[in-house]
């Protein structure tokens, strides 16, 4: 984790009650080799703060203390491969946490402290999702539940080789699960991550009077009918809230796009001071307005026929406003 960063805190989903017994055994957190798995295994960093969400029931909390990806994890316990029934695929769990407990707590969602990542799961309908990240305020809350843990959990040994997921920016180049091409779930994390960076002009172009470090900037938010995938609040709003909402597109912006942004907008009420749109590149006939301001990424000397991992990744994005 970056020193100067301000850990974050995460719900992991699990799947099962044996897997769920298995994390805690071993004070340990799994991934599939999917894209999804490799998100969640990029998008949480070493030093942020992890629960276990099973059965709409917040287990424990945990310190990220380092994050490692095993070659041949098929061969590799606790977890056994698993096929899902849908597309009849079979995944290992190649991406790992290991874990630092913090605190013992085993607490129902429907706890008003859980209320901003509850509403993601009702709205979704479910879990269906790796990791939810939830807000400052959450994760102030959870850390006074509970009790202080100062026990220690049984170590897993694992004598394997380890690897670096790298991205890669042609398909040919793929190879599951060390190399993953670049998809839009990459980028919103990487995005995430580099938006405090021009948070001060998104502010200064929707004449929001707030400093950018009064505001938090959290991962996708469900909304009644779809989600926004990054969504920027104040951490400890006053009287009301403001809100950002950021779509993000690794292709072409086109007219749906800002049409969605809209839409969400409006659903969301008169806190929202504005929408954000990113993308690799917008046609001219694509004209800015007063509602949503266009954001253009890029990589800086990027070769397309290299493999990158995340942290390169992130050094080399820039996001430039449009005005």
């Amino acid at each position: 984790m970056r020193e100067d960063k301000t850990p974050n805190y995460f719900l992991i989903s699990v799947s099962t009650r044996r897997n769920l017994e298995l994390c805690i055994k071993y004070a340990l957190a799994g991934f599939t080799s999917s894209m999804n798995g490799l998100w969640t295994f990029l998008d949480i960093e070493e030093g942020d703060y992890v629960s276990f969400l099973y059965g709409a029931r917040v287990r424990n909390l945990y310190r990220v203390v380092k994050k490692v990806a095993y070659r041949n994890a098929c061969e590799i316990p606790p977890w056994p491969p698993i096929t899902f029934k849908t597309s009849g695929k079979t995944y290992h769990f190649p991406f790992r946490f290991i874990l630092k407990q913090e605190r013992s707590l085993d607490e129902p969602m429907v706890r008003p402290e859980f209320s901003y990542v509850a509403e993601n799961l009702l709205l979704r309908g479910g879990y269906r999702k790796t990791h939810f990240q939830a807000d400052s305020v959450t994760f102030y809350n959870v850390s006074g539940m509970g009790e202080p843990y100062y026990g220690s959990r049984e170590g897993l040994y694992v004598d394997a080789e380890t690897f670096e997921p790298k991205i890669v920016f042609k398909k040919e180049k793929q190879s599951i699960p060390e190399k993953f091409y670049f998809s839009e779930l990459v980028l919103q994390s990487l995005v995430r991550k580099r938006l405090q960076c021009i948070l001060e002009d998104i502010l200064e172009h929707f004449n929001v009077e707030h400093d950018p470090t009064d505001f938090e900037i959290l991962g996708e938010k469900a909304l009644p009918e779809g989600y926004v995938d990054i969504f920027i609040k104040l951490k400890h709003p006053v009287g009301s809230n403001k809100y950002l909402l950021v779509e993000v597109k690794t292709g072409e912006a086109q007219r749906k796009d800002i049409d969605q942004l809209r839409y969400y907008m409006k659903e969301l009420g008169n806190e929202v001071a504005g929408g954000v749109l990113i993308a690799r590149k917008f046609p001219k006939k694509l004209c800015q307005n007063s509602q949503v301001l266009h954001v253009r990424y890029r990589f800086d000397d990027l070769d397309v026929e290299g493999e990158y991992n995340y942290e390169n990744l992130l050094k080399l994005l820039q996001l430039d406003v449009i005005k």
